[in-house]
């Protein structure tokens, strides 16, 4: 039986898994799972996780979420290339202190200024504060000088000379915002740079297959039905205002 992922791509967490797996020509079926239409929460979604989050895998009878235990099972079943999760010691902590790090920091900033600046206002229709703005990017700004100044420091890539997970989990969730028209690259060359370096290990193509939709996200919300997101508006916005 062919593993199955269970994602959707406009979900960061989602085209890190997608990535890693094409990259390394690790062979399954893709399943899509809309996450705006609440597809997670169906009976038949509930058996492959209990999380009901994406991305998730079915391989065989065993099902397993979460990205980044999913691309460590990945990454040892297949036998990826050892810069993806080092046998090094030190280079494996460094990439591990990354992705320690970057669920409290970076990704639910990237993930915050996308709704406040996109979603919230063009799809429900609902005005935010400035101030809410303001600080949303600012913390935005002190997980990105983080990035710069602790974790990438002067290396071509978190983990050294080559593209690790650590890199491939941060770039998907700092392209985020940029699907909501928020630059995060400019005025940043070390940044930018690193993400050139990024796709470039990747390969442009499967990376700007990856992130098609959410840089296409401000065309694509015009199309949104808004209504598909009233039953979880009230969470939505409590949450995130």
């Amino acid at each position: 039986m062919v593993l199955e992922l269970y994602l959707d791509l406009f979900s960061q967490p989602c085209r890190s898994v997608y990535i890693f797996a094409q990259k390394n020509n690790v062979p399954f079926d893709f399943k899509k799972i809309s996450l705006m239409k609440g597809e997670q929460y169906g009976d038949e979604f509930g058996q492959i996780s209990m999380l009901r989050k994406t991305p998730a895998i079915r391989d065989g009878d065993f099902c397993l979420a979460e990205s980044v235990a999913i691309m460590m099972y990945l990454a040892e079943k297949y036998h990826t290339p050892d810069h993806w999760y080092p046998a090094d010691l030190q280079r494996r902590a460094r990439v591990n202190e990354y992705l320690s790090w970057q669920h409290t920091a970076m990704r639910p900033h990237g993930s915050k200024v996308f709704w406040l600046k996109l979603m919230i206002p063009k799809v429900m229709k609902v005005e935010v504060p400035k101030e809410k703005m303001d600080a949303a990017l600012e913390d935005l700004n002190s997980s990105l000088n983080l990035f710069e100044e602790k974790f990438l420091q002067d290396r071509p890539f978190v983990a050294g000379n080559e593209i690790s997970l650590a890199d491939l989990v941060a770039v998907v969730e700092i392209m985020q915002p940029v699907g909501a028209g928020l630059d995060v690259f400019e005025g940043r060359p070390k940044l930018s740079a690193w993400k050139d370096r990024v796709r470039a290990a990747i390969g442009e193509e499967l990376f700007d297959e990856a992130h098609q939709g959410i840089l296409s996200a401000q065309n694509l919300v015009q199309t949104v039905d808004g209504s598909q997101l009233e039953h979880f508006k009230p969470k939505i916005l409590k949450f995130f205002l």
